[in-house]
């Protein structure tokens, strides 16, 4: 989410630009964060207020009520409000605006697809993620089954991060995760990632999104917000906030990417 270049794309007033981020593991990492409010604020000319909450339907809640410019946010709550809410920019990661949902599980369960982790006690990140709960909750649909009468016990551990520590300190024997954040991890904290074993990836999903309201699509605010995160890639602190991500940059969003994701959402709803 850097932005810089040689243009800015500025808004039309100081009122401080508030960009909305929901629990990923780059919560955590305060350096990160202080370069990435500052570097969005010298490309829209104006301060840059970074706003964090615990749960991802707050963060949600903010932007569906026009108390956040944009917002960080998930696929799943974005096709549960696309009535309400546009894409600015998508993520590109690999060479892709996708990523996967990883099943991850204490190595010695030795579990090798989720049959395995029957009984077990399982660790979701937040109930409006798509990679950290939606696809698990899909997946035992599909067979007529719920978290609750599959697993022994879970629980929302309320961040991609915290599930992995959950599954790697015992807390919980199995998690569900987000595959970005388990993969960027495993190269920022392997001691973490190293005491949990991936059992399972879905099929490719589209990237987390940056949103905001529709009806705010062509506002400053969000123009220019848009505008800089297309052209991150273009500058030297952008480039470096990049390789801190580890994303290639952003990229408009494709048509059809969220179509998995819309469709596992709309199945769970009629199963209800």
């Amino acid at each position: 989410m850097a932005l810089a270049g040689p243009r800015r794309a500025r808004a039309t007033s100081l009122t401080p630009v508030r960009f909305g981020l929901t629990p990923v593991f780059l919560e955590s990492d305060l350096a990160l964060l202080r370069a990435l409010s500052s570097h969005m604020a010298a490309a829209l000319g104006t301060p840059v207020e970074l706003v964090k909450r615990r749960t991802y339907q707050e963060v949600v809640g903010l932007l569906l009520a026009g108390q956040l410019d944009a917002a960080w946010i998930c696929g799943f709550p974005y096709v549960r409000h696309a009535d309400k809410l546009s894409v600015l920019a998508v993520p590109v990661h690999r060479g892709h605006p996708l990523y996967q949902s990883y099943l991850i599980a204490d190595p010695s369960l030795r579990a090798r697809s989720l049959a395995d982790l029957r009984g077990r006690s399982h660790a979701f990140s937040d109930p409006d993620s798509n990679s950290g709960c939606l696809t698990t909750r899909w997946l035992l649909a599909g067979r007529d089954l719920s978290p609750a009468t599959f697993f022994g016990t879970n629980f929302f551990a309320y961040g991609h991060r915290n599930v992995i520590r959950a599954v790697s300190s015992g807390l919980a024997e199995s998690g569900s995760v987000d595959g970005y954040v388990w993969e960027t991890m495993a190269e920022t904290e392997p001691g973490l990632t190293s005491t949990t074993d991936v059992v399972a990836r879905s099929a490719w999903q589209g990237f987390p999104p940056i949103c905001c309201l529709t009806a705010s699509r062509q506002g400053a605010a969000a123009r220019g917000i848009e505008a800089a995160l297309l052209a991150m890639a273009d500058s030297p602190a952008g480039t470096e906030i990049l390789r801190a991500l580890r994303l290639d940059g952003f990229m408009p969003e494709s048509p059809g990417l969220y179509d998995g994701i819309r469709a596992m959402s709309q199945d769970l709803e009629s199963r209800a």
